[in-house]
């Protein structure tokens, strides 16, 4: 279960927690890419001159990729007991993924804030599921639709997305975009992410998910980087010919 406050500290664990991904991006041979800002495509390929004249490509079309994240904070679950986060798990996996490759990062936050405390949470997430509530969102977005494709993440409660995922999911229309659920858990892995997000975005292509247990997620590096590959969202980069 995943939230946090946007404080200074929490982005300061944030920073933290990435620090060792650097690492596994240059052992895994990303070396040579530039980053990317958030929500840039990447530049066009170079391409040789044909003949005597020089031929300028058309601009090639990148897919834009839409992270929109729900995470919580506080009191968590941890190899059954109980931890305290200063970041969410999903937010760090959030982070890690904006690293990775160009997208737009959009955290989805509760009008109703969630409790810090697990077990409150707990309560009022089985009330949320028994009574198929669409929690109130602050500042949604007003549209997706320049969004090829969206990873919707989020931690994994009593088997699924918290129902805030589906308020945020209901609210767009998602026909011809790629949809990817991006989960951390305890022991569920996607849980019914899939089911519910084919119900929930309707028109959709449901991609390949990624889901990674909340204890680990800091040391996940290598295993998102995978899936972003399996899942065409990352390639890597070439030089262009000197």
């Amino acid at each position: 279960m995943n939230t946090s406050p946007e404080t200074v500290g929490r982005r300061s664990a944030l920073r933290s927690a990435l620090s060792g991904l650097g690492a596994a991006m240059i052992t895994a041979g990303t070396s040579g890419c530039r980053p990317v800002e958030q929500g840039t495509p990447m530049p066009p390929p170079v391409t040789a001159n044909s003949s005597s004249a020089q031929i300028t490509p058309e601009p090639r079309k990148s897919r834009r990729v839409l992270l929109a994240y729900f995470s919580r904070a506080g009191e968590n679950y941890d190899y059954g007991g109980r931890t305290n986060l200063d970041v969410g798990n999903t937010e760090v996996l959030a982070g890690m993924i904006g690293t990775l490759i160009a997208c737009d990062v959009h955290r989805i936050e509760a009008a109703a804030p969630y409790s810090d405390g697990y077990d409150a949470t707990v309560a009022r997430n089985v009330r949320e599921q028994d009574g198929n509530a669409r929690p109130a969102i602050v500042a949604p977005l007003p549209s997706i639709e320049d969004y090829d494709t969206v990873l919707l993440a989020s931690g994994i409660w009593n088997v699924r997305a918290p129902m805030i995922m589906t308020t945020f999911a209901e609210s767009y229309d998602f026909t011809g975009k790629t949809v990817h659920p991006v989960t951390t858990h305890a022991m569920s892995g996607l849980g019914t992410t899939e089911r519910d997000y084919a119900r929930s975005c309707p028109g959709a292509v449901i991609g390949e998910g990624l889901a990674v247990r909340g204890e680990t997620v800091r040391d996940a590096g290598p295993a998102v980087e995978a899936w972003l590959r399996r899942a065409r969202l990352l390639q890597d980069c070439s030089s262009p010919a000197g």
